[in-house]
C-alpha cells in the first residue's frame, strides 16, 4: 500500500487514493457515502482501509500558490466525502461513523443509503494513469468554463483555443469586461 503525505506544508502524494478500479464490486456490495471531518479525507481513507474495507476517494491535482511560491497539492474532488463498498449484511458498517476523521455514514430510513448505480463507475472513467480524477478530459473549444483552481478562481469564461501541451486561452469575463488568459488545462472545468 503506498504512503499518503498527509502534512498540509508537504505535496500529497495519495497514490492508491483510486485504488477500486482493479476489480468490480463483489455480489451484495453497494457503494455508500461517508461524510469525513472537513480535510481530513485522505487520513480518514488511510483509517477506513485499516479496517479492511474499500475505500474510493477521488482526488484532483491542483497548483497553490503561497508566499510566492507554487507547490502541486492533491486535494479531494468531493470536499468532505469519499466513498466505501459495503455489503450491508457482511461488513461491520456501524463502526464507520467511530473511525476517526469520519463525521458519518450517510443514512437513509433503513440503514446505509446507496450510491445510485453507476455514479462511481463514471467517476472511474475519469482516472487519469497516477489516480487523479481529470474532469477536464471532455473540453471543447467554444464551450463555457470555470477556473477551478489559482488566482482566477470561479472566473467564467469561454474556451477560445487548446493546445498539445495542456495549455488553454480562455476568454474571462471578470469585472464586466472580458480578458484573454493562458491556463493549464487541469485548472479549467466545464459549466
Amino acid at each position: 500500500m503506498a504512503l499518503l503525505s498527509l502534512h498540509p506544508r508537504e505535496p500529497a502524494q495519495p497514490h492508491g487514493a483510486a485504488a477500486p478500479v482493479d476489480r468490480p464490486l463483489d455480489q451484495g456490495e453497494r457503494w455508500h457515502v461517508v461524510q469525513t471531518l472537513a480535510h481530513r479525507e485522505f487520513g480518514a481513507a488511510m483509517q477506513l482501509r485499516a479496517q479492511d474495507l474499500r475505500v474510493f476517494l477521488p482526488f484532483v491535482r491542483a497548483s497553490v500558490r503561497h508566499a510566492r511560491r507554487t507547490r502541486d497539492v492533491c486535494r479531494a474532488a468531493f470536499p468532505g466525502y469519499l466513498f466505501v463498498a459495503l455489503d450491508l449484511d457482511r461488513d461491520r458498517w456501524r463502526s464507520i461513523n467511530g473511525t476517526i476523521g469520519v463525521l458519518r455514514l450517510i443514512m437513509g430510513e433503513n440503514g446505509p443509503l446507496p450510491v445510485p448505480a453507476g455514479v462511481v463507475e463514471t467517476l472511474f472513467g475519469y482516472l487519469d494513469e497516477t489516480g487523479a480524477c481529470r474532469f477536464d478530459r471532455d473540453l471543447v473549444t467554444g464551450q463555457s468554463v470555470r477556473v477551478a483552481s489559482g488566482p482566477l478562481a470561479q472566473a467564467m469564461g469561454r474556451l477560445v483555443r487548446l493546445d498539445s501541451r495542456g495549455k488553454v486561452r480562455v476568454l474571462l469575463e471578470i469585472l464586466g469586461g472580458q480578458i484573454y488568459a493562458t491556463l493549464d488545462r487541469a485548472n479549467l472545468e466545464a459549466v
